[in-house]
């Protein structure tokens, strides 16, 4: 036989989109911790896209592609008065929810932000409760979305924890699409074939490249990225749903599957069985708008500001100890040209902490970046790795995300060096960590609504049979305001 043709057999689907598929149809989340993770996920990560509305730079993505369009069954945008198609909707969800870049993290071999398959949860539940209902049936319940937000965690952080997709290139974001896709056709009625099918046409797509998230081009659309996956996600699962056929060996075809033209050649892996494991272990961005990999320098940077703030301009050097994936991720030396270059900028993130003693999204912005002392201290830092650090990072009992700031003085004295290996968010700080998202997410209603509403809001979302109980379309409604302040 020539070399030249193709055989033009169909094979099995391939294993992983199988167990994808089969997870997301037939899994039936018995982890209490798993629930009451999620109800903290979605308040978190609400509140952060409630704040990111004060940001025009956020608003001006949101609403309608063309303005004044009206759609039946619309998909409320929570804190606005924008109804949408889902697919939009979902879009717009996920890009006010992930725009500070202060919701959820999950650390592996790659990384990402769970959470950001709620713009895909949220919006296809909100339509479909509202299709159910004026059709005489039954609105979904925040119980279905937090067991949906759990099978959505788990498919994007298990596909992380061996695969590397940074490496090649991709943006972590395809992760959302595939876990997106999943849940989304399961909302929507589909079955295991659909969802199987569905899940195959989010590989298919041309991934996005990480370039946008590194110098020299880090730029705005990291900020997006998760919400066009996101309502990519929904787009294909309602095509699939349309009937449209799907691609069995997506992955594993040769010259033409994923893994050989995008992935080096390589087998994407499966560690571990899907079931509750990711929502029970994600990390929570408590304090700080900052990348993940440096939210431990942050706390430290603060809690060094007493004692440096009057000693600024007598610093001689400023040593960083990390791990290899935050020198890999976010050090970076040389102009910053926007905020989302900064908020990517280990650097950055220190110096603001040990000028200003906090750090919060309005420090990324172009006015607080004219003070020259903040160049001046990211000129001083020597970041090194601890291949400690770097393996307590990827162990699965562990999961560190350790720095450790010194800072040497020109007379020869010098603070001591103050390490921190777990960030309050981590689940080893849960106890520490829980009241103050609770005060997160009430202070980040209070940016949207009245006091009295705020509270109604707070009230009901943190009970967890409550919130468990209350419809979609109840939740949806309680979120919406009538008249847009931006």
């Amino acid at each position: 036989m020539s070399n030249n043709v193709d055989i033009n057999v169909r094979s099995e689907y391939d294993s992983l989109v199988t167990e994808i598929a089969k997870y997301a149809h037939e899994y039936e989340v018995k982890s209490d911790l798993a629930l009451t993770t999620a109800k903290n996920c979605l308040i978190d990560t609400i509140g952060c896209g409630l704040l990111a509305l004060t940001f025009p730079a956020c608003t001006k993505m949101l609403g309608p592609v063309v303005p004044g369009t009206e759609v039946p069954f619309g998909v409320r945008v929570p804190g606005t008065s924008f109804q949408l198609d889902p697919i939009k909707g979902a879009f717009d969800i996920g890009c006010m929810i992930r725009w500070l870049d202060y919701n959820d993290t999950w650390l592996a071999a790659e990384w990402g932000h769970p959470s950001d398959n709620l713009g895909a949860i949220l919006a296809v539940a909100d339509f479909v409760s509202q299709k159910n209902k004026a059709d005489g049936g039954k609105a979904l319940t925040m119980r279905q979305v937090l067991e949906c937000m759990v099978m959505a965690h788990e498919i994007q952080g298990v596909l992380a924890l061996k695969n590397s997709f940074n490496r090649v290139g991709i943006d972590h974001v395809v992760l959302v699409k595939v876990a997106s896709t999943a849940v989304a056709t399961k909302l929507l009625g589909g079955s295991f074939e659909q969802i199987r099918d569905a899940v195959t046409h989010a590989w298919v797509d041309g991934q996005s490249l990480r370039t946008y998230r590194h110098a020299p081009n880090a730029g705005s659309r990291k900020s997006w990225a998760a919400g066009d996956a996101t309502s990519r996600a929904v787009r294909l699962a309602m095509i699939t749903l349309s009937g449209e056929m799907g691609y069995p060996s997506v992955l594993s075809a040769k010259k033409w599957g994923f893994e050989d033209v995008l992935f080096k050649g390589e087998q994407l892996s499966l560690p571990q069985a899907f079931d509750s494991y990711v929502m029970e272990n994600v990390l929570f961005k408590i304090s700080f708008p900052a990348e993940f990999h440096a939210q431990t320098a942050v706390e430290a940077a603060v809690k060094l500001h007493p004692e440096i703030k009057d000693r600024l301009n007598e610093i001689k050097q400023i040593e960083v100890t990390t791990h290899e994936s935050a020198i890999r991720i976010i050090s970076k030396v040389g102009e910053l040209n926007n905020p989302a270059d900064r908020d990517h900028c280990l650097q950055y993130m220190i110096a603001i902490g040990l000028i200003h003693g906090d750090l919060i999204a309005e420090h990324y912005e172009d006015d607080v970046a004219q003070d020259p002392m903040i160049d001046s201290l990211r000129e001083k830092m020597i970041i090194k790795e601890d291949k400690r650090y770097t393996e307590e990072y990827l162990e699965a009992d562990k999961r560190s995300i350790a720095n450790k700031i010194q800072i040497f003085f020109e007379d020869g004295t010098a603070t001591d060096a103050l390490e921190v290996e777990y960030p309050i968010g981590h689940k080893r700080r849960r106890e520490e960590g829980i009241p103050v998202l609770e005060r997160k997410f009430k202070t980040n209603l209070l940016k949207i609504y009245s006091e009295d509403k705020a509270n109604d809001i707070y009230n009901r979302c943190i009970d967890q049979q409550n919130l468990e109980s209350m419809s979609v379309i109840e939740f949806q409604e309680m979120l919406r305001v009538e008249n847009n302040s931006f």
